[in-house]
C-alpha cells in the first residue's frame, strides 16, 4: 500500500523535481527547462530528483503532453522536450533545427477499465477496435462474452474515455490499432490527436485515470503505470500470435528485445514476439543537434546533454523498474548515447 501511495505522489505533485536536497553545494547548481509526455512523467519526475541531489543540475519538467512537448520546443522555450510519438520527416523538416532523438525507457500503453466485480477481463484487437469505434456499446455484448465467456458481464453502457490533448499515449494506442485492427487506420488512422468516434475527453493521463477510477462502466488507455498505482483493472489483450498477455515488465521487456535499425525512431507496437504485451512502446527525449542557437547558453546546453546521458544509463533505468517502466535493453542504450555524440555547441560535441 505504500508503494502504491508513493507513486500516487510522484505522478502528481512530481517528487522533489525542484529540489536539490542537500547533498550539493548552492554554487554549483543549474537550472534546465523541459517540458513533454506525461507517459513517462514518473520516472522523469524520480530521476531528475536524484539527479539533482547527485549533480546539482534542476530539470522543471512541465507533464503537457508529448504535443505540448514537441511545440515547446519547435518554439525555443525548453532546453529539451519528451515524446512518445516520434517526429516524422515532414515534423522534422518544419523543426527550426536538426533533431536528436533519443529513447529512454520502455512503457505500456494499458486498456483499463471500471466494471465492478469483473478482472482479468481479455479483448482482441477486434474487441478494442469495435469498442473504441463506438460500434459495441453494451459491457455485455456477445462479442465481449464469447473471449469472456467465464465471466458475468453486467448489462451496462460502455463509455469510452479518451486524450483530449495532443498525446503520445495516444499516438502509440492508435498506432497499434492501424496495425492490429481491422478498419481503424482508414477510419481514424495514427495521430496524436484523433476526431474520436465515441467517448468523453480527458486532459492527460492523470486526467483519463481519474476519471476511469470515478466512473463505472467505462474504458480508457492510459500509462501502465498510473493503472497500477491508482488500482485501475487493466485488460489482457491478445497479441499478434494469439496469446493473450497481461501487461508487466517481463512482457514489456519482450516486445523491447529485437534488432534494432540505425535510426532511433521506431515503433514498437503489435511485437510477434509470443510473449510479449502488444501495446508497448520507447519513450524520447528530443532536443537540437546544435545547441548554439538564440541564448542557449553553453552551461545550459552541456547541462542538458549530461542530464539526458544519464538517464539511459545503469542508475536511472534502475528508477524506472520502481515506476513500472521497462529499462532500454542493452543496444538500446548504446544507440542513446551514441546519439547524444551527435549533440554539438558551436561545432564542437558536447559529451566527452
Amino acid at each position: 500500500m505504500k508503494k502504491y501511495l508513493f507513486i500516487l505522489f510522484v505522478i502528481f505533485v512530481g517528487y522533489g523535481c525542484n529540489s536539490t536536497g542537500t547533498k550539493v553545494a548552492k554554487e554549483k547548481q543549474v537550472t534546465i527547462s523541459a517540458a513533454g509526455a506525461t507517459f513517462p512523467q514518473p520516472f522523469y519526475n524520480l530521476a531528475f530528483k536524484k539527479y539533482a541531489e547527485e549533480n546539482g543540475t534542476i530539470v522543471n519538467y512541465g507533464g503537457i503532453g508529448s504535443g505540448g512537448g514537441i511545440k515547446s520546443l519547435r518554439d525555443k522555450v525548453v532546453d529539451f522536450g519528451a515524446t512518445d510519438a516520434y517526429l516524422s520527416d515532414s515534423e522534422m523538416a518544419e523543426m527550426p533545427g536538426r533533431v536528436i532523438h533519443v529513447p529512454t525507457c520502455v512503457g505500456a500503453v494499458v486498456i483499463a477499465y471500471n466494471l465492478p466485480g469483473v478482472t482479468q477481463l481479455k479483448l482482441t484487437p477486434q474487441l478494442i477496435e469495435g469498442i473504441f469505434l463506438g460500434e459495441i456499446t453494451k459491457w455485455n455484448d456477445e462479442r465481449i462474452a464469447q473471449v469472456n465467456s467465464d465471466m458475468n458481464l453486467p448489462d451496462m453502457n460502455i463509455t469510452v474515455v479518451y486524450r483530449s490533448d495532443g498525446s503520445g499515449t495516444t499516438y502509440i494506442f492508435s498506432d497499434y490499432l492501424t496495425k492490429a485492427g481491422e478498419k481503424w487506420g482508414e477510419t481514424v488512422g495514427t495521430g496524436k490527436s484523433l476526431n474520436w468516434p465515441t467517448g468523453i475527453g480527458a486532459k492527460g493521463n492523470p486526467g483519463v485515470a481519474g476519471t476511469l477510477s470515478q466512473s463505472a462502466g467505462t474504458i480508457g488507455y492510459i500509462g501502465y503505470e498510473y493503472a497500477v498505482a491508482m488500482k485501475i483493472p487493466v485488460a489482457l489483450v491478445a497479441n499478434s500470435s494469439g496469446n493473450f498477455i497481461e501487461p508487466s515488465l517481463n512482457s514489456i521487456t519482450a516486445a523491447a528485445e529485437r534488432e534494432m535499425p540505425a535510426d532511433t525512431r521506431i515503433m514498437i507496437t503489435n511485437s510477434s514476439v509470443p510473449d510479449a504485451y502488444p501495446i508497448t512502446s520507447f519513450t524520447w527525449i528530443i532536443l537540437y543537434q546544435e545547441q548554439a542557437y538564440d541564448n542557449h547558453t553553453e552551461v545550459s546546453a552541456e547541462a542538458a546533454v549530461k542530464v539526458i546521458n544519464w538517464i539511459t544509463g545503469a542508475d536511472a533505468q534502475s528508477i524506472a523498474k520502481s515506476v513500472y517502466y521497462a529499462p532500454l535493453p542493452k543496444n538500446v542504450a548504446e544507440m542513446a548515447s551514441k546519439a547524444l555524440l551527435q549533440v554539438t555547441y558551436n561545432g564542437k560535441i558536447i559529451l566527452n
